[in-house]
């Protein structure tokens, strides 16, 4: 289970998706999760879900990768969608005891699934073909302006970047931890919740010195470097908008207008 996570990890590579702008590609998941929410029926799904396959498609990653980052969160999307089919108001279809199941819920359990699946794929699309330091580069950038009012925004862009930076690193660590333990003789997976949640004890003390210990090194390494925040420091890769950014910019900045125009028609 653990190793299907893979939030944060970054498949290096030389796709359309690679060369693009790190603030061209936040830009876009925000373009594209506004569409994603605005959407209301089959067409305007059907064509955020156009957009998603040809993205995938065009970055090169494999989408059993993006299947796999699934996995962890399948039970919060199962209980959603079981919420949704239940209790949502409308034509009744079936009841029984307590619950009655509807024809608008059926629509919603299936919308929402469908939502969030598509969600949790164009965001890890970003981190799939975004490297952890153009990410922070291209966050800073963004936030420029917030820096007139003093907000400390490279320190906040850094802190983002080492978090989703060290998310693969922390669950190797785990997995690591929880093999060890496991030869040890330890049983994570019989008994009721507590025994289960006392289990946990020996996998997150000597995780959590782990990471106190990788956070000790990171800061040592980075006073090594004389490394004093924001405060006129320069690039080294100085980024740059180019044409193919604006042309997809412009791509989907119509998707989103197109599922507007869509969901005013009732598509």
């Amino acid at each position: 289970m653990l190793k299907d996570i893979t939030l944060g990890q970054f498949f290096p590579g030389n796709t359309l998706a690679h060369r693009l702008d790190p603030r061209t590609k936040i830009i876009l998941v925000v373009l594209y999760i506004a569409a994603l929410f605005c959407a209301k029926y089959f067409v305007s799904y059907a064509l955020v879900a156009l957009v998603l396959v040809i993205s995938v498609k065009v970055s090169g990653v494999h989408p059993k990768a993006l299947v796999k980052g699934l996995r962890p969160i399948v039970f919060i999307i199962c209980f959603t969608a079981i919420l949704n089919l239940l209790y949502t108001p409308g034509e009744e279809l079936v009841s029984f005891w307590i619950f009655t199941i509807t024809k608008e819920g059926v629509l919603q359990a299936f919308f929402m699934v469908l939502r969030f699946t598509m969600l949790i794929m164009g965001t890890f699309l970003l981190t799939y073909t975004t490297s952890p330091i153009s990410l922070t580069d291209g966050l800073e950038s963004l936030l420029n302006p917030l820096k007139k009012i003093h907000v400390p925004v490279h320190e906040l862009a850094m802190i983002m970047s080492i978090a989703l930076r060290f998310i693969p690193t922390l669950i190797e660590e785990t997995d690591k931890i929880m093999s060890a333990q496991k030869a040890r003789g330890a049983d994570f997976e019989s008994g009721n919740l507590l025994q289960k949640a006392k289990a946990l004890v020996p996998i997150l003390v000597p995780l959590f010195i782990s990471a106190f210990r990788r956070a000790d090194e990171l800061a040592v390494a980075m006073e090594c470097r004389c490394y004093h925040g924001g405060g006129g420091r320069t690039k080294l890769h100085v980024l740059r908008y180019e044409a193919r950014d604006y042309l997809v910019l412009a791509g989907f900045a119509a998707m989103l207008a197109a599922v507007l125009v869509l969901g005013h028609f009732g598509l």
